[in-house]
Order: structure tokens, then sequence, then C-alpha cells
């Protein structure tokens, strides 16, 4: 199911920003990283454009004006994120745990939440409340479930594992959303 990885360059500011774009058993997959550094990821949306233009929006969540719109050809296999993530998207277990993701605008309170997020294990889910008190907050439920739907880098910073307290799945800010939230814990249930 995993077609062919797209690729482009971009300078910003003198900054390279890359883009990719790939096909994956979860749908299209598009990401954007600075200096070999995640800035942005969207994933699950039906078309190559499609993830590209959810990817621009995410990115200016990050900081980062523009990421450009064109995307390149490359070979599968050449892009070992890609490569990770279409696997993990076959049902093969793995985490994706030690990606560099960008976290410069977040707050501090924020990378604790990520940090925490980063440590539920594959298969496993949390509550908001656990993630709050993870992240040295107990108290602070809501404002965990505003740093997770704000997530620009879903699945590498897993907010699908998190759930409320009082049961069911609760939201999920991905395309497709809740659906897509129930795909990947039971995706990852069965690996």
């Amino acid at each position: 199911m995993d077609r062919g990885v797209r690729r482009r360059r971009l300078s910003i500011g003198g900054v390279m920003i890359e883009r990719i774009v790939f096909e994956t058993a979860l749908g299209h997959v598009a990401l954007a990283r600075r200096g070999g550094v995640l800035v942005a990821l969207s994933f699950g949306y039906p078309c190559q454009q499609a993830a590209g233009i959810a990817l621009l929006a995410c990115a200016r969540l990050g900081g980062v004006d523009s990421c450009g719109v064109g995307f390149c050809c490359v070979e599968p296999g050449e892009d070992r994120l890609a490569d990770r993530i279409g696997a993990y998207a076959r049902g093969e277990p793995g985490m994706l745990d030690d990606v560099i993701i960008d976290m410069r605008v977040m707050t501090r309170f924020q990378r604790r939440v990520v940090v925490a997020c980063r440590a539920i294990p594959h298969g496993k889910t949390c509550t908001y409340g656990e993630l709050a008190e993870a992240a040295g907050r107990p108290a602070a439920t809501r404002a965990v479930g505003t740093v997770m739907a704000r997530n620009r880098f879903p699945l590498v910073v897993p907010c699908h594992r998190v759930v409320p307290a009082a049961g069911g799945l609760g939201r999920y800010s991905a395309f497709q959303g809740v659906a897509m939230k129930g795909r990947l814990l039971e995706l990852e249930q069965r690996a």
C-alpha cells in the first residue's frame, strides 16, 4: 500500500524546509522538517494535495509561515521516517519517540505534556488527568486537552493514546476525527 515518497526542499530565510508526502495504509502523510527536526506532520488524507494543505496549516502553529506548496518524487526506502510511519500504519509495532521534534514555540508546560505523552507505551492509553499529573500539573486536565488538540506531530506525539477518565475515546483533531483515533488504538492493540 505504501507508495512513492514525494519530497521538496524550500529555503525560507536561509533555513531549508524539507517537505515530503507519501501514502500509507492510514492514508496520505505529509511532513515538514527543518535541519532534520520535524516541524509538522499531517496524516490520514485521501490524496497528496489534501495532506499537503493540512501540513501548511499545521506548520503555521509551529511558527513556520510557509512550507511552500510543491513536492518532488523520490523512491520508497529513501526516507527513514517515512518508512517507519509506513510500518506503523501497517500495524508493525514500533515507537516514534526518538524522532526529534521542534518544540521551540512551546511553553515549558506544553513541552512537559508532549514529553509525557511520548512516554505512553505503544498499545496503552492514559487519561488527560494522568497526563496532567505526569506533566507536573495534576489540576491542568483541560490545559492538557488543549495541548493535545494543537498537536503538530500526531503519531510521533501519540495524542490518540490520551482518553477521557469518564470513558470513551473523547475527541481527536486529526483528519477523520474520533474514527481515526479508534482505528489507531485498535491498530496498536493488534500489534
